[in-house]
């Protein structure tokens, strides 16, 4: 019986058909900062900016060479998988039909053309991902199409597994540690299936959003378990439900091993790489690289390897990244301020300002009333320690103020 560390390499070779191994390299801030050997895989740099397209080709392939006559792929994705699913379909010259949420941005829709170019189709159904999902895979039914599952499928889990393949080949031995991003599990089951075996030292962190902990949960239970709530910032890998191939093949994963990213703490990273190092990442791109600070104490001295997933960042959303941060770091912070209504109270206020302090947000809630008015007010500091000193003063001016930073309900509707 072929050994899955044969078929894995198998899949690498047949990938060079589509582009050269994404980079293996050392990043000289990282391992500086850590004491350490730190090295980035670079899957941020594949033709479509993630390892999706890797599980994509590998799973159209084997089925093309089982079935020549199959022609037509399906698949449902909002991203990655989908940008991976057609630039394979164009590759291979089938056709593809790519369902995408309605609430999909146009960036992405864009990019997907511009992948499959005329080989794929693009339909918008559905509010919800799980509705897309269900509208796909009835219409691949009827359509006698062939359906791409972007991680619950077994040729998927050893096209993925090819990342595992290229840095043991490129570093020319075995890492100490690998820290994988996980959402549905097909690039840490393929990584960990192929290293286990070729690397038996190596050991693995896997890094989840904080949001989208679903390998924490089915770790302790034993079994997948779809998670009540998701928080969708980290979209690649937000998912409510590992699946079900790759978590039988992660069954030795203990607790110790998971590590949940804060996503307001993951857009730090981000724009830390960004700024020092020149290198955009994704949310999920960045989960990798963002619990280094955590396991700082076992990787001194010791060779890391950390998967940076994908880099399919809209630099749209940077203001809303830069925000978090700043929250996250505690430089940016929201308060309701009962500003009394008598001439000289918002000159008394701004008289408690440090030289480091800015306004970044003021905005008058209740301006009718007689005694007190209520402002939101936002303010960006360089040092997180300057509002302690401004609460101060406020407390000893008997200001009547409420942070609302961290208070969701309240941010939603406010910020």
């Amino acid at each position: 019986m072929t050994r899955f560390a044969d078929h894995a390499r198998i899949a690498t070779a047949a990938l060079r058909d589509l582009f050269e191994p994404t980079p293996l390299q050392r990043n000289d801030h990282l391992s500086a900062r850590y004491g350490a050997e730190i090295w980035l895989k670079r899957e941020d740099l594949t033709p479509v900016r993630s390892y999706k397209l890797r599980g994509a080709f590998t799973a159209m392939r084997k089925e093309r060479e089982a079935n020549p006559a199959q022609r037509h792929f399906v698949c449902a994705s909002a991203g990655n998988h989908a940008q991976g699913v057609a630039y394979a379909c164009r590759h291979f010259g089938v056709k593809g039909t790519i369902f995408m949420p309605v609430t999909t941005p146009q960036q992405k829709i864009d990019k997907t053309r511009t992948f499959g170019g005329d080989a794929v189709e693009i339909v918008l159904t559905g509010d919800y991902f799980d509705q897309t999902l269900a509208a796909s895979q009835t219409f691949c039914a009827h359509a006698g199409a062939h359906f791409l599952s972007p991680f619950d499928d077994a040729d998927v889990i050893e096209g993925q597994a090819s990342v595992g393949v290229e840095l043991l080949d490129q570093l020319g031995r075995a890492p100490d540690m690998v820290v994988l991003p996980v959402g549905g599990g097909g690039l840490a089951a393929g990584v960990t299936g192929f290293l286990r075996t070729e690397a038996p030292g190596t050991a693995f962190h896997f890094v989840e959003p904080l949001g989208g902990a679903s390998l924490t949960a089915a770790v302790a239970a034993g079994a997948p378990v779809t998670l009540k709530k998701v928080n969708s910032f980290v979209d690649g890998a937000a998912v409510a439900r590992i699946g079900t191939l790759p978590f039988a093949r992660l069954h030795w994963v203990t607790p110790d091993m998971v590590l949940r990213a804060p996503e307001d703490r993951i857009c730090g990273t981000m724009l830390e790489m960004l700024n020092i190092e020149g290198i955009v990442l994704e949310p999920a791109g960045a989960l990798a690289i963002d619990v280094l600070p955590e396991l700082a104490d076992q990787i001194r001295g010791k060779t890391v390897v950390c998967i940076t997933s994908g880099g399919n960042f809209d630099f749209e959303r940077l203001p809303e990244v830069k925000e978090r941060a700043q929250r996250f770091a505690g430089l940016k912070k929201y308060f309701i301020l009962r500003m009394p209504q008598r001439p000289g109270a918002l000159r008394e206020f701004l008289t408690m300002l440090g030289p480091e302090d800015d306004i970044a947000r003021f905005e008058y809630l209740k301006k009718s009333a007689r005694n007190f008015g209520s402002v939101l007010i936002g303010i960006e500091t360089k040092q997180a320690a300057n509002f302690a000193a401004l609460t101060a003063q406020l407390d000893a001016a008997g200001f009547s103020y409420r942070d609302i930073t961290d208070d969701e309900a309240l941010a939603e509707f406010l910020i």
